[in-house]
C-alpha cells in the first residue's frame, strides 16, 4: 500500500485530460526556478507554456512508455524491455534509427503508478478507434500506449513520394483497441481534425501528425500541370486520400520545442 501527498492533490496542479490508464497533469506555475531562469519562467507562464507530466495507472492497464521517459514509479511495478534476443534488439535498433523513436520501449506492469518526465510539449491522449483501429504517427511523437496495442514500424508504400514530400520512409503504426499518448508541439485546441470519406486532402509541408493507416499517401503537383504548379507558388504537395481521419498542425515548429530552463 502507498499514499501520495502533495502531488495531484496540490492546488498548483490541474488534471487537464484523463482517459483509460492515462492522466495528463499540468502545473499552473513553475515555482522551481532560480534568479537565472525566473524571467524565462515568467514569460512562459504568460504565454501558457506550462510544465506537464503523464501519470499512468497500471492498475487499469499495463503500458508501453518511450525509453527514458519514466521519472518515478510507486507500487509493485516491474519493467520489461520486451527484447527477445540479440537479433530482436538489433532489429528494433534499426527500426528506431529510421523513425526517431527509441529502439526499446519498456513495458510497465503490476500495480501502481508510473510518472513520466516533465515536458513543456503538449501531451495528448487519443483512442485508436478514432482512426479505425490503426493509426500512423509522425516521427518522434510517441510517448506511451496501452500494452494491449501493437506498435510496429512500417515503410511507406510510395518511397519516391515520401522523399519528394519531405516525409520519412518509415513511420510508427499503432493498431488495436485502446489509448495512446503523443508529445505534440501544438496544443489540442489548435490541431485540425479532418474526416475523409472517399476524398482527398493536399498539404503543403510536413504538417500531418497522425492519420488512419487506411489513407493512401502520395506526393502530387498542386496544379494540374507543371506550369500551373509553378504559377501557384506551391509546387509539390503531400496528398492523403481515401476514407479515414487525419490530424494536422497549423505549424511545423513552435517555441514549445525550446527548453525553457536553459
Amino acid at each position: 500500500m502507498f499514499k501520495i501527498k502533495n502531488f495531484i492533490d496540490n492546488d498548483d496542479i490541474d488534471v487537464i485530460e484523463e482517459k483509460g490508464p492515462f492522466k495528463v497533469i499540468e502545473y499552473k506555475r513553475d515555482l522551481s526556478v532560480s534568479p537565472d531562469t525566473a524571467m524565462k519562467s515568467y514569460f512562459a507562464q504568460e504565454m501558457n507554456v506550462r510544465k506537464k507530466q503523464l501519470v499512468s495507472d497500471i492498475n487499469i492497464s499495463n503500458i508501453v512508455l518511450q525509453k527514458g521517459s519514466m521519472q518515478w514509479c510507486v507500487g509493485d511495478v516491474s519493467a520489461n524491455t520486451g527484447v527477445k534476443g540479440v537479433g530482436d534488439f538489433f532489429g528494433k535498433a534499426i527500426k528506431g534509427s529510421v523513425t526517431g523513436e527509441s529502439a526499446v520501449k519498456p513495458v510497465y506492469a503490476g500495480t501502481g503508478l508510473v510518472i513520466s518526465e516533465p515536458t513543456y510539449r503538449h501531451l495528448i491522449i487519443f483512442n485508436t478507434e478514432e482512426f479505425n483501429g490503426e493509426v500512423v504517427l509522425d516521427d518522434g511523437l510517441f510517448l506511451a500506449c496501452e500494452e494491449k496495442l501493437k506498435n510496429s514500424v512500417v515503410m511507406r508504400s510510395n518511397v519516391s513520394s515520401a522523399l519528394a514530400g519531405g516525409e520519412g520512409l518509415f513511420n510508427m503504426t499503432i493498431s488495436g483497441n485502446g489509448y495512446f499518448v503523443i508529445e505534440s508541439r501544438t496544443p489540442r485546441v489548435e490541431l485540425i481534425e479532418i474526416e475523409l470519406e472517399n476524398d482527398e486532402i493536399k498539404i503543403d509541408g510536413n504538417l500531418a501528425i497522425a492519420w488512419s493507416k487506411s489513407l493512401d499517401f502520395t506526393v502530387k503537383r498542386s496544379g494540374k500541370s507543371l506550369i500551373g504548379s509553378a504559377a501557384s507558388g506551391e509546387g509539390l504537395v503531400n496528398s492523403y486520400s481515401g476514407t479515414g481521419k487525419i490530424i494536422i498542425s497549423p505549424v511545423e515548429k513552435s517555441f514549445a520545442d525550446l527548453d525553457i530552463e536553459e
